[in-house]
């Protein structure tokens, strides 16, 4: 008796085109409230649209958060280049920016007028709460994807006493525990592939 086909709930849909990506990115940017466009682009990229697996999407954060820039702008143009090319990486780029951009020349128009009000000193600070939240929220999704092996949870453990204990450059920071992790990652993997070579 045949089976019917059975659907795999996290396969990767197809990529997107130029136009989808933008008016997903504008979405986002029109969205999110008080910050934590990290966290809403994973669960748009991710949860709702599929067009990325957790790890890519996690390492394509990794790497938005190690180079220069504002993170959020990396992060899309990363997604878009990954989904489109070039051209995704200009359609991540501009509609994440350019939408928020006019909304946000507004708001500044009429929260000059509002700011005497109490209540929009109320409304920021809440924004403000739920922009953590999304904060934490990725940080902890991040580490649970973290490999649990002595090197990634040193090399955390030291950048963030190195940030928020010691107040060191931030750039120092990065330069120094990437560079040093990534030998040490690339030594262990040279030795786990000359160990099953060898058997």
């Amino acid at each position: 008796m045949p089976t019917a086909p059975t659907s795999v709930p996290d396969a990767i849909a197809p990529p997107p085109g130029v136009l989808a990506l933008f008016a997903a990115f504008a979405q986002i940017g029109l969205t999110s409230f008080g910050g934590g466009l990290s966290g809403r682009m994973m669960r748009a990229f991710v949860h709702e649209r599929r067009w990325l697996d957790e790890e890519a999407f996690l390492n394509g954060l990794a790497l938005s958060q190690a180079l220069p820039g504002v993170n959020v702008k990396n992060l899309a143009i990363w997604i878009g280049y990954r989904l489109a090319g070039w051209r995704g990486a200009v359609a991540g780029f501009t509609g994440v920016i350019a939408p928020p951009a006019v909304l946000i020349v507004l708001f500044g128009v009429a929260l000059s007028a509002l700011t005497r009000f109490t209540l929009a000193h109320v409304a920021l600070a809440g924004a403000a709460a739920a922009a953590i939240g999304l904060s934490i929220s990725m940080a902890i999704t991040a580490v649970r994807r973290l490999p649990r092996r002595a090197l990634p949870l040193t090399v955390m453990t030291l950048t963030f006493v190195s940030v928020a204990v010691l107040h060191w450059p931030l750039v120092w920071t990065v330069v120094i525990g990437g560079t040093l992790s990534v030998a040490l990652e690339y030594r262990r993997a040279a030795r786990a592939t000359a160990g099953g070579s060898g058997r």
